[in-house]
């Protein structure tokens, strides 16, 4: 559900330092850094740290979207109830090649953003092997004109039936 999270901080220099240490005894290490910002993480950053002259109690997460329609629907849905925009669904290859997100401000003041990581190619292929797969369950489903008729064609007519014989008397 959760993507990432990003808290602010009064001096980047500083806390960097401490997260550094801090997060090192769990493992986690600076995956990725900008200039007055950093992600730990083990192979992706998933906590942030960026620098801000008036840090404050809001924070910035973002949530996992499985595709990108699901970034686009997100940001025009928060729209919609009262959030202000704050960067329109799109791609980032600041951050990297398919990074695809958008940022809105809570009624809260909150910075929340959708993410999708998938390449675009990618999506492309999953959705079509979900709609070959959507195609194949419905011809399996559907009852081939053959089998419909026979269905419908009454017992005495059916291939295979047979006439009940009449029980043999006296033996």
């Amino acid at each position: 559900m959760l993507d990432h999270i990003m808290l602010r901080v009064k001096d980047y220099a500083e806390s960097k330092r401490f997260y550094d240490e801090v997060l090192g005894t769990l493992g986690y290490r600076m995956v990725m850094e900008f200039e007055e910002g950093g992600g730990y993480g083990d192979t992706k950053p998933y906590f942030w740290i960026g620098a801000a002259g008036d840090p404050h109690p809001r924070l910035h997460m973002a949530f996992a979207a499985k595709d990108h329609a699901a970034v686009d629907a997100f940001h025009a849905k928060a729209l919609a109830l009262g959030a202000k925009d704050d960067g329109a669904p799109g791609l980032r290859p600041h951050y990297h090649a398919s990074y695809y997100g958008a940022f809105v401000i809570d009624p809260n003041g909150h910075n929340i953003e959708a993410v999708c990581h998938t390449p675009a190619n990618q999506l492309k292929k999953a959705a079509s092997k979900k709609s070959a797969r959507k195609a194949s369950s419905a011809r399996k489903a559907a009852p081939s004109k053959a089998a419909a008729k026979k269905k419908a064609a009454p017992a005495s007519k059916r291939g295979g039936a047979r006439k009940k014989s009449t029980p043999r008397r006296g033996r």
